[in-house]
């Protein structure tokens, strides 16, 4: 407590009122959150009746642990520090059976929530496009997250032509429910949506959770969507035992239904509302902060804030104009390393930051020409190609019979023509039998709900299934493998329902590096297990690549600006800062400039000491040299604070003598 500034001092001690806490970039916000908590359980509140929510759970966890560094020994037992969606299946699991759900629930990633789609599209009685499937799926999910359920989206009617698949989604909607039901399955957006139902159609249930949670901490509170906001007014009641902490400035997620002016509903909805504004960053320089103010201050704010920093004046930044994409990538890889042999720094005090992942594919290729160490987050896992994961669910399968989610994805892939209409009477029928889906297809009394011809292909598929997994422990493994990819043909079907050529290829390539890992693996175990050891080790090679961001390591980091959200670096570069890419087109066209300037703002606010902007003239896309101009965004920043490359003014000797300086200085540092 010694440490927290006024505001922050301020932040942690009301309790008497619901609060909001709006906090600017680098102004400490997690420790008022964690403060706030240690002082709620030290004032007397039991740890078990405080919940406190986030949207990663790398925040949840480094969270809790410093709750734990502020506290003794079992004062954080019962304490729950979790992901919105976390705290949304611990209720689910709970009131499972209100829910009609049995144990075993399956939760289904967004590609079984696309498979599920297209066999429901495959076997309907009308004619859907299935090119619109992607905004199938995108329109269910908004409508979850908006708190509308399949019977209230039957009833929007579409105002003209281009709102027609509307219609067509709210048809899927109903029938993809149904179907998620038969599986014993949730989806995603079912995390938030289902318990925001429960607790409206079932008081006595809302009371029992209002009970066990009396205090609720809400961190990113902007990036809160409809139904999220309506879990926490539910949660906290009238009583209002609540602190949010958010920065509208940083609300950068509208596309997947956040709503920055939640923070202005709080004022309506919560009528005792205080506001304590954190405004003493601990990042960055004053310059960065008052570029940053300035770019801000063109959007409108229900709250006024302005950053300021003690961390000095600090730099101006270089804004700096390329040729083209390849000449950028060159000069940021170039100064890169002139900076780290001037400074004696370490690569990860870098980071490259860019609107989309596809501007990382040319400053790849710089940084590896020139030995340049690097770690790219957010890019395609190779866990997350459509043809490993079909691969892994199968293998899954071979080791656990009963595993629902990997029998959903691959009973039909390649296609058995095992429809969603048997699968759904299966699911059916293994809820009220408290079975597996695997068990279910063997027992006699299935041939009640399911014709003789749907049962036969279902038995002949786990045969299959079984037949495998036997020769798995009694056989040459890899073989077993290899005879099992060619007797389902499942290269023939990728190649089949690939785009092009290229992607077959891809995918074909993908599916040789799978099995050739698991041959390197097998020349290390012995025994009937070794492909269950082999498998296992896959597996939680896919959790550690997932959590590889919190590995601290020597490398440069390549992120999207989203991805970047959170994060801090002494040196960072901005690039592909042009109209169209900063703002982006869609954007543009959409009339949603404010939040790609917030974007904007959030890139500015993650360096510490030294930042660089640079842009270019002409820009590869789609395999054709485009004409680029500079962003709106950079006419908008303090030219003062600027210092533009090509203003400069251009004296011969003056640039030699730097150059001569330049040499001398990297001599003695060499030397």
């Amino acid at each position: 407590m010694n440490t927290l500034n006024p505001q922050q001092l301020a932040a942690v001690k009301t309790t008497d009122a619901p609060l909001l806490v709006l906090a600017g970039a680098g102004s400490g916000k997690t420790s008022v959150i964690t403060e706030k908590i240690a002082w709620l359980i030290k004032q007397g509140m039991p740890a078990r009746q405080i919940a406190a929510v986030t949207f990663t759970n790398k925040a949840a966890r480094e969270m809790k642990a410093r709750v734990g560094k502020l506290l003794k020994g079992d004062q954080t037992r019962g304490l729950r520090v979790s992901t919105f969606h976390s705290l949304g299946l611990d209720i689910i699991r709970r009131e499972s059976k209100i829910l009609g759900f049995q144990g075993g629930l399956s939760i289904l990633d967004e590609q079984d929530k696309l498979s599920i789609l297209k066999e429901l599209i495959s076997h309907a009685s009308v004619t859907f496009d299935t090119d619109l499937i992607d905004r199938y799926s995108w329109q269910i999910g908004n409508w979850k997250n908006g708190g509308i359920t399949p019977k209230q989206a039957a009833s929007i009617q579409p105002n003209s032509d281009d709102e027609q698949p509307l219609a067509y989604a709210a048809t899927l909607y109903e029938e993809y429910s149904r179907q998620l039901k038969a599986y014993n399955a949730v989806d995603f957006d079912d995390l938030i949506f289902l318990p925001v139902l429960l607790f409206s159609e079932q008081p006595e249930v809302l009371e029992r959770w209002q009970n066990k949670i009396r205090y609720l901490l809400v961190d990113e509170y902007q990036d809160t969507n409809q139904t999220q906001y309506k879990l926490i007014k539910q949660i906290v009641g009238k009583l209002g035992k609540l602190t949010v902490v958010g920065d509208d400035d940083q609300s950068i997620y509208a596309w997947r239904g956040a709503q920055p002016e939640n923070l202005s509903l709080l004022q309506n909805d919560f009528p005792r509302l205080k506001v304590v504004k954190l405004e003493q960053n601990y990042r960055s320089t004053r310059r960065i902060l008052r570029v940053a103010n300035h770019l801000i201050a063109n959007n409108p704010h229900p709250f006024e804030k302005k950053l300021w920093s003690d961390l000095g004046e600090g730099d101006q930044l270089q804004i700096v104009p390329c040729k083209n994409d390849i000449h950028e990538a060159q000069q940021i890889a170039s100064e890169i390393i002139h900076h780290k042999f001037k400074t004696g720094g370490q690569y990860h005090d870098y980071a490259i930051l860019y609107r989309s992942n596809h501007l990382s594919r040319p400053i790849e290729k710089a940084l590896r020409e020139n030995n340049i160490p690097y770690h790219l987050s957010g890019g395609t896992s190779f866990f997350g190609y459509t043809e490993i994961k079909d691969l892994l669910a199968y293998f899954r399968l071979f080791i656990n019979p009963d595993d629902g989610s990997a029998f959903i994805r691959i009973v039909n892939t390649p296609k058995r023509e095992i429809g969603p209409a048997t699968l759904e009477k299966l699911g059916s029928y293994a809820n009220n039998r408290k079975i597996s889906l695997f068990d279910a297809c063997f027992e006699l009394g299935l041939k009640e709900h399911l014709s003789e011809n749907a049962v036969i292909k279902l038995r002949r598929f786990c045969e299959m299934i079984t037949d495998v997994a036997d020769r798995l422990k009694r056989g040459d493994t890899l073989a077993v493998l290899e005879d099992f990819l060619s007797e389902i043909h499942y290269e023939s079907w990728v190649k089949e329902n690939s785009p092009n050529d290229q992607a077959s290829a891809r995918k074909i390539a993908n599916i040789s590096e799978l099995i050739d890992w698991i041959k390197r693996l097998l020349e290390e175990e012995k025994g009937e297990e070794a492909f269950e050891k082999c498998l296992s080790k896959i597996l939680l090679l896919d959790i550690l690549e997932q959590n590889e961001d919190e590995t601290v390591t020597d490398n440069v980091r390549l992120m999207t600006l989203h991805a970047a959200k959170g994060l801090e670096f002494p040196n960072v570069y901005l690039m592909g800062i042009e109209e169209n890419i900063l703002p982006h087109q869609n954007s543009i066209e959409g009339d949603q400039v404010e939040e790609e300037r917030r974007l904007a703002y959030v890139g500015i606010t993650r360096a510490q000491r030294n930042l660089t902007i640079t842009y270019c003239r002409q820009r590869k896309r789609y395999g054709e040299l485009e004409l680029c101009e500079a962003s709106r965004f950079l006419e908008e920043l303090p030219q003062e604070d600027l210092d533009w490359r090509n203003k400069r003014t251009k004296d011969p000797e003056a640039q030699k003598e730097r150059s001569k300086a330049s040499i001398a200085q990297l001599k003695n540092m060499l030397s």
